[in-house]
């Protein structure tokens, strides 16, 4: 089991909780899912996620897009609130 304290958090997405920082990362082997310690933006809560549960949140400077986090495993359950995230930056369409 070894726990890492990440240098800098990341801004992640914990599907069914919402968005947060992520300041380390349990592993527990190779039989188990790394596990992202999480501090909830909107409760302060912390809470340890399981891999699959986390995702990065749209970042427009690395052009990642909500939309393109949803589509990569989400399922567009995205938002803590149930809702999608929608591409960012916004469509010119």
């Amino acid at each position: 089991m070894s726990f890492t304290q990440l240098a800098s958090p990341i801004p992640v997405l914990v599907l069914e909780k919402g968005s947060g920082l992520a300041f380390a990362v349990i592993d527990y082997g190779p039989e188990h899912n790394l596990i992202w310690v999480t501090a909830l933006d909107d409760s302060g809560e912390i809470w340890c996620a399981p891999n699959p549960k986390v995702r990065f949140q749209a970042n427009w400077t690395m052009g990642r897009s909500g939309g393109d986090v949803a589509r990569e495993g989400g399922g567009g359950e995205v938002a803590g609130d149930g809702g999608v995230v929608t591409g960012f930056p916004p469509s010119r369409e």
